[in-house]
């Protein structure tokens, strides 16, 4: 849960960037991309059935169209966890900023020293884990209260973000800038993938158990993900809250607004730090899996990545792999000056070349069982996610990030190749 419902954190800010500003357009923006992630959710619903021992996307395409196409998905993957950690480090410390704004002139340093300490929790086992998965909750509870009390406020009450409440939500929106703006707030479509893996994590459950929590995990996430955005740029519209100064967020804006800036706004801005790390916490863990499933794939000496990529610690963590993608990471935080919302551009791409690679894959799987509902599902949402690919290329940005999903995929498909195509590769995802 922690990845998806951290994206909300700065989803929203995200698309009211791509909208420039435009409050009016932002509401039905938001709403526009809950339906998509519903629709895409769909494919991965029947995902979960056709593997409840994991594979997703990975399995689909594998199934569909050769194992080898499998690699698509998986080098989407390992770009958006590594952005994951990236954007999670920035937005943590851009959360804490917008509370103490004298952490402004040590904002990197303060982001790569957030991405090194998550690191370090990673690698001591369940236990630091545990207090980080507790911030999601924590983080609804937060929410719900900002939300509720935004909409108990005046617009022209509070301190703080912009003049100018009372917009409508729907009314003036332009429908020519909210299907532009889609693309930079998909954002929260990360983790959307996250249960079709996760369910191989649950060994003790029969198939059918584990089929019926990997569901419901999946539509709880999209119920909540789905609640918090709509809630919270219904929010903003309705106070009037637009683009933040540079050493706040729009979130911290409108619960300033909301709740003031007393405890209940120092408890919000805690929580979203907490929270970001947890969904860092979550990337580092599931890079580092699929990285220790490469190196071990088809059992021998030599995987499609150095060996020591599946060498664990004694918590039975990869501390290599969490060692390259928190080097990564650092790198992408320091050349976008520790602002989360430079690296949101890139995010959000490579995960749409999965989505795109499991919807087609699934579409055939339906079409040859005869299954036409899901079909038509499987096609819609490869439809969408083809539109947010190809809007998103048009950036340099987000052809960069598509280009390197591409390059991982290529080279691990080459390797594969090279070590005389092992099987497994479908499985490497669920790691």
């Amino acid at each position: 849960m922690a990845d998806p419902v951290s994206s909300v954190t700065y989803a929203i800010e995200s698309a009211l960037h791509a909208l420039d500003g435009d409050l009016a357009s932002l509401f039905l923006t938001m709403v526009a991309i809950i339906a998509i992630i519903a629709i895409i959710a769909v494919t991965y619903h029947e995902l979960i059935g056709r593997y409840p021992h994991g594979g997703g996307g990975a399995a689909a395409s594998a199934e569909s169209f050769g194992e080898g196409t499998a690699f698509i998905p998986l080098g989407a993957l390992l770009v958006d966890f590594t952005l994951t950690v990236a954007v999670s480090a920035a937005a943590g410390a851009s959360a804490l900023i917008a509370y103490a704004p004298g952490l402004e002139s040590v904002r990197t340093p303060l982001a790569l020293l957030l991405a090194c300490l998550v690191a370090g929790i990673v690698l001591l086992g369940h236990r630091g884990r545990v207090v980080l998965a507790a911030a999601t909750l924590l983080f609804i509870a937060f929410a719900a209260i900002v939300v509720v009390a935004a909409l108990g406020t005046s617009p022209g009450e509070g301190g703080g973000g912009s003049a100018g409440g009372g917009t409508p939500l729907l009314a003036d929106a332009r429908l020519g800038a909210v299907l532009l703006a889609i693309p930079l707030g998909m954002a929260l479509a990360t983790g959307v993938e996250s249960p079709s893996d996760s369910i191989a994590q649950l060994p003790e459950l029969e198939d059918p158990d584990r089929i019926r929590f990997g569901r419901g995990t999946l539509w709880l996430m999209v119920v909540i993900v789905g609640s918090l955005t709509i809630g919270l740029a219904g929010a903003a519209v309705h106070l009037g809250t637009g683009l933040p100064p540079a050493d706040s967020t729009l979130l911290a804006e409108v619960a300033r607004k909301a709740v003031g800036g007393g405890a209940l706004f120092a408890g919000f801005q805690a929580a979203s730090a907490l929270l970001l790390l947890s969904a860092a916490a979550s990337a580092y863990l599931a890079g580092s899996g699929v990285l220790k499933a490469l190196a071990t794939l088809g059992g021998g000496d030599q995987g499609l990545v150095p060996s020591r990529f599946g060498e664990t610690n004694r918590f039975l963590v990869p501390p290599l792999g969490v060692a390259l993608v928190l080097v990564i990471a650092l790198i992408l935080v320091a050349a976008a000056g520790g602002f989360e919302q430079h690296l949101v551009d890139y995010y959000a791409v490579a995960v749409f070349a999965s989505f795109l690679a499991a919807t087609l894959g699934c579409a055939r799987l339906s079409h040859r069982d005869g299954r036409r509902l899901a079909l038509v599902f499987n096609l819609l949402g490869a439809i969408l996610s083809a539109y947010i690919l190809v809007v998103n290329v048009t950036r340099i940005q987000g052809l960069i990030a598509l280009l390197t999903a591409l390059a991982v995929a290529g080279y691990l498909r080459l390797m594969w190749v090279r070590r005389g195509r092992p099987s497994g590769v479908a499985g490497a995802s669920a790691a």
